[in-house]
């Protein structure tokens, strides 16, 4: 051996001696022909290797099974439920962390989250809006899975056991929209309104006619792939007057899909209009737009002579329908004040545009 510990002698000679019955050779070679490394057959394999292939088992396993329970809550209709939105993420955490043990299950966790979401998004159409919606929601329930299960498994002390509380809220979370089961109301509405340079009879006159529709501007409404309004049909505001809003559809599945035309017919229910003000209801009497989403049940509209000018407000009653409510609430709240807010601001530029003040009492 040489005094910098390499062997010494002929490398055929050496490589004869390493291939006896226990050894493999495995890897490239030197120049002289010599592998780089040998290994025994019968030497136990690395430590890291068998980690890694149970953690690539787990998350194989943990996406199969949220595939198979997925399955299972479309059966059961409960796939707008709490039990998906909070039991998924759930249930693939647990599986990673108990059947791999990685040495960062955080990070494991939500890059098997991250995949799964990736596959789901394309296969679910318009249902997309809600994964991406949801998105936030399935990281926070798997964070909070991996903390408690992470103290539970690798702590000794107090915090171990404390850590249990998180288990039995993340279940209570889970049940809700199972059986009707709620703990917000549903109902809520989205509100918005305009002081508009306009009168109150030109505001009227807007209202009572087929608007002209303009891009979208909220930043979560042109985020997500929601159907944006090209054309209204019908007009007046006497009770009995119809629209129907026809939508573009935007496609789900990638530049070249077809969009998917879709449509809302409204009528007036009630109509209290004078020389000051007044408010109209208008009822939603089918919908193919945002029905998949929440129930949208009446648009009412509402105006009032302030300083010279007008104010319009535009409020959307609607039934929530997904659930955890704590997240959905807020989320579809806020998305139905940005509709109405455009809703305010396209009647607002078309009173602003109209050429003759209207006479105020007069049904339109």
């Amino acid at each position: 051996m040489h005094e910098d510990g390499s062997p010494t002698g002929d490398p055929e000679q050496r490589r004869a001696e390493d291939d006896g019955p226990g050894r493999v050779e495995s890897g490239s070679a030197d120049s002289s022909g010599v592998p780089y490394y040998v290994r025994y057959q019968d030497e136990p394999e690395p430590r890291a290797h068998r980690s890694a292939r149970w953690t690539l088992a787990a998350v194989l396993l943990a996406l199969y099974g949220a595939m198979l329970a997925y399955r299972v809550l479309i059966a059961g209709r409960l796939e707008q439920t709490a039990l998906f939105y909070v039991g998924l993420p759930a249930l693939i955490a647990v599986t990673i962390v108990l059947v791999a043990r990685p040495r960062s299950p955080g990070g494991v966790t939500m890059g098997a989250l991250t995949i799964g979401l990736l596959l789901a998004g394309p296969m679910l159409g318009e249902g997309v809006i809600c994964l991406v919606i949801a998105a936030p929601l399935f990281y926070l329930v798997a964070g909070i899975m991996i903390f408690a299960l992470n103290r539970l498994t690798r702590d000794d002390g107090p915090a171990g056991p404390r850590a249990l509380v998180a288990l039995p809220l993340v279940a209570v979370l889970a049940l809700e929209g199972v059986g009707g089961l709620t703990y917000l109301p549903r109902d809520s509405a989205g509100s918005a309104e305009r002081l508009v340079d306009a009168t109150p009879g030109q505001v009227a006159a807007a209202l009572g006619a087929a608007p002209e529709y303009g891009d979208v501007e909220s930043t979560l409404l042109t985020a997500l792939p929601f159907p944006a309004p090209v054309e209204a049909r019908g007009g007046g505001l006497q009770v009995g007057a119809r629209r129907v809003v026809e939508f573009r559809g935007r496609p789900f599945l990638g530049l070249s899909a077809p969009s998917t035309p879709r449509g809302m017919t409204l009528e007036v229910v009630q109509s209290e209009i004078g020389a000051d003000g007044g408010r109209v209801v208008f009822l939603v009497t089918d919908d193919t737009t945002v029905a998949r989403w929440l129930d949208l049940r009446q648009a009412e509209a509402t105006w009032t002579a302030e300083g010279g000018k007008t104010r319009l407000s535009w409020t959307l009653s609607y039934e929530r329908t997904y659930d955890p409510s704590w997240y959905f609430g807020p989320v579809q709240e806020y998305a139905m004040g940005e509709a109405a807010a455009y809703l305010a601001d396209t009647f607002a530029a078309g009173a602003v545009a109209a050429g003759t003040p209207a006479e105020g009492g007069r049904e339109w």
